[in-house]
Order: C-alpha cells, then structure tokens, then sequence
C-alpha cells in the first residue's frame, strides 16, 4: 500500500474502478496506525471487483438482481408495496442485460450504424440507471432514521447548509417537487460540497463527477399503494426508516 511522505490526509491515493460500461466507482479510503491507506469497507467492493476480473478474461458481463426481502415488514412500508417494487426493479436487470446482449450482437454483425443501434445505445442507460437508483434506494433503507449514525457527513451538511435541518428541508422540499423521478444527494468528488438534485425518469440531470449518497425514488409507485397522492408522508416515512451508516459509507 501507498505511504504518504508528509502530512497523511494530503496523500490519499486516487483508487477507483472502471466498469466495462464506463461507470467509476471511488471506494472510501482510510489510514491504519502505520499511515497505510485502506478500503474501509471491502467487502462492498467486493461483488465489482469479482465482476471485473471475469470480464478481464473476456467472460460475460452480467448483472443478477439483488435480494431485498429483509425490508419487508419495514414500518410505514406494506410488504404489497415492496414486493410489487421488487419485481419492478428485477424488470430493469433483466432490460439491462438483454440490451447488452442486443447491442453485441449488433456490432459483431455491423450493425452499429443503424437508427436501430442508435436508439437501443440511447436506451441502455435510462435501464442501467433505472436498475442501479433502485438498488442504492434499497440499500439506504431498513434503519432506524437515527441521522447521528452518520456524525461526518451531518457535520458537513450543517457546514454547507447552515444546519442538518435546513439541508433536510432542501432535500424533502425537492422531493415533493411535481413530475416523477427521484431526488439524490450529491457529493461533488472534485469540490467536496453538497447538493440535492432532481433526476427526471432514470438519465436526466445526474451531476457530472457527483457521488451519490442519499436516493429516494419518488416515481408514484414507490408509495402510491400506501400513500395515494399523499406524497409527503411518504418522503416522512422514508427518513423514519432512512440508515444512515450505509449513507455515510458512500462518501468520499
């Protein structure tokens, strides 16, 4: 491992992995007593770094869907509710890997400049993204809502937002908004500061070089069977169930 020469949280090491589908991931480093710079939480890399190795050798590259039953009986959540959202999700997997399969073979047989090519090309990523939102969705949930879970990036927020309150308010605020989508904290890799952003469907608005921290899914079927029209008790009931160590693990 790097051992940094000077003052140690100068020198931390620019590790990340680039996905055949050209999505970078920036694992969460730390230093041991020694100054040694480590993945703090390895075993979520795990699952990629496996990934990437087969598809080094020229294996297959696919994507199985994730098992989130330990949601269920979740408060403020019906198992009707998650189930139905489950399957959902398990659609956007499957889309994923079938227009990974259609648009390889299409460039094996010359296809590739085709309006055929072009729109399966535009497609991949409203299904790619709409797979991967819905599981860090999953994965910030099953909580306890307690935000002191996650002391660091509390501090930040209150730094940049005035208070951990004014940022949540941004944050719900933008959550409530019309349309359907989903709402995500942002954490800017090059600036370090903070911003909620509205993502419209799956693909539009992503911050460029933003990390995601925080995702709610505000697409009416993410509450419309528990909730009706009633949006903002949703939003109420997803910070009672938020888990905010998982929420600060994703920071850089």
């Amino acid at each position: 491992m790097l051992k940094p020469k000077l003052k140690r949280k100068k020198y931390r090491p620019n590790i990340h992995f680039d996905t055949p589908e050209g999505i970078r991931y920036y694992p969460k480093m730390s230093q041991d007593a020694n100054g040694d710079w480590k993945m703090s939480n390895p075993d979520l890399w795990k699952p990629l770094t496996e990934r990437l190795r087969r598809a080094g050798k020229g294996g297959p590259v696919a994507y199985t869907a994730k098992n989130y039953s330990n949601l269920l009986g979740m408060p403020g959540f019906s198992d009707t509710l998650l189930n139905n959202h489950f399957t959902l999700y398990q659609g956007y997997v499957t889309n994923t890997n079938k227009l990974m399969e259609q648009l390889g073979a299409m460039l094996k047989e010359g296809k590739q400049g085709t309006p055929e090519f072009a729109e399966l090309k535009r497609r991949f990523g409203w299904e790619f993204n709409g797979m991967r939102l819905h599981e860090h969705y999953f994965a910030n949930l099953g909580g306890d809502g307690d935000p002191a879970k996650a002391p660091t990036l509390v501090k930040k927020l209150a730094a940049q937002f005035g208070s951990f309150d004014a940022w949540a308010t941004d944050f719900k605020a933008t959550a409530a908004m019309r349309g359907i989508g989903w709402v995500i904290l942002y954490e800017d890799i090059e600036a370090g500061a903070f911003c909620n952003q509205w993502i419209n469907e799956h693909d539009v608005g992503h911050i460029v070089d933003g990390n995601p921290l925080l995702i709610i899914d505000v697409f009416e079927h993410a509450f419309m069977i528990d909730y009706g029209l009633k949006r903002a008790d949703y939003i109420a009931s997803f910070f009672k169930n938020l888990k905010w160590n998982v929420v600060e693990q994703r920071s850089i």
